[in-house]
């Protein structure tokens, strides 16, 4: 593939994961927590024919969003369904795929019809989220002595998911997941922690099987809702901002580069909408805090004595306590057992 090709398919590929513009916002969409910076997960209610009768077989697929962004959530999917109607309802009626493969517009409307009580996708399946917010990613994987990589992160709210739906008392026989790393290890693990069901974890299961191309939309639409959230929040009003965008929100459009640039605060970067645990982040964070310069008003020499504890006495009370007077005036006030 020569240069212009891969420029083509990249091109296509941002263009395919850019959000559309209003597009359907679920009930999986708290725009309060999203605005916090909070991760989150949201369950349907089982539809009629699953909650009236537990022994009604189900099959449950799983998908996420938003892995490789450095803006927004990564939003993780379960969708489930009785497996006689999998394929006839997903595949052939509603015309379910790889949320990549779909437009914007058509994983919207889908959405859509999954949330309207009239459809006979509302009536028949049940779909839960898990948002892994921006600053949650960042944090856990920042940790400095024990990281929570992103796999970590993302087996736990798979396996978060799949319980929560058992918890709803769903009579799940087999489960369809795509994979994270190497599909043998991710199934085997899974399989002992769900033994009595038949799981399958295969590399683009979201084109494999209907119920997991189902989960990668309500993960898409999810997260393209979750950044439309932050983006009104932030840029309400401002009609010419809001028309060029922040693009889909990887690292490789050049227009959530430019926005990354034009909004970055020297001091705190960005919002809760950012990762700053991603490399094109720590970057520009580098590049712009060697521009800074911090001068602090006392201290000329490298040690001048000052404790911090000094930060805390009383004003008017003597700083020339013994250090063993320094925890009893931590807060300002010397504490006497007069007192007690």
């Amino acid at each position: 593939m020569d240069d212009s090709q891969q420029e083509a398919q990249e091109g296509q590929e941002i263009a395919q994961e850019t959000p559309v513009d209003h597009v359907f916002r679920p009930p999986s969409i708290d725009s309060r927590q999203v605005l916090s910076g909070t991760s989150y997960m949201y369950y349907s209610d089982p539809p009629p024919p699953i909650a009236s009768d537990e022994n009604v077989e189900c099959v449950l697929g799983v998908d996420e969003a938003g892995r490789g962004p450095v803006l927004g959530a990564m939003v993780y999917a379960a969708f489930y369904l009785p497996l006689p109607q999998e394929r006839p309802l997903l595949a052939q009626t509603h015309h379910f795929d790889d949320s990549k493969v779909l437009t914007p517009a058509v994983r919207s409307t889908l959405m859509q019809t999954l949330c309207t009580p009239s459809s006979d996708l509302y009536k028949t399946c049940g779909w839960a989220t898990s948002i892994l917010s921006a600053r949650d990613i960042s944090a856990n994987m920042l940790k400095p002595t024990t990281a929570y990589n992103l796999n970590a992160q993302a087996m736990d709210a798979t396996i978060a998911l799949i319980q929560g739906v058992l918890d709803k008392r769903v009579n799940v026989k087999e489960i369809y997941i795509d994979t994270i790393g190497r599909p043998e290890t991710y199934q085997k693990k899974l399989e002992r922690i769900f033994p009595s069901m038949r799981i399958t974890v295969a590399k683009k299961a979201d084109s494999l099987y209907p119920c997991v191309s189902a989960a990668s939309v309500c993960a898409k639409v999810t997260r393209d809702a979750a950044l439309e959230v932050c983006w009104e929040a932030q840029h309400q009003g401002n009609m010419s901002m809001a028309k060029e965008g922040w693009g889909s929100g990887y690292p490789s459009d050049a227009r959530c580069v430019t926005w990354l640039k034009r909004e970055m605060d020297p001091v705190f970067g960005w919002g809760v909408e950012c990762r700053f645990s991603w490399g094109t982040v720590k970057e520009m964070l580098e590049v712009k805090n060697k521009e800074l310069r911090v001068d602090w008003p006392d201290g000329d020499g490298e040690n001048d004595g000052v404790k911090m504890t000094d930060f805390f006495v009383q004003a008017g009370e003597d700083r020339g306590n013994v250090e063993g007077d320094e925890l009893r005036n931590w807060y300002g006030y010397k504490v006497e057992e007069g007192i007690f």
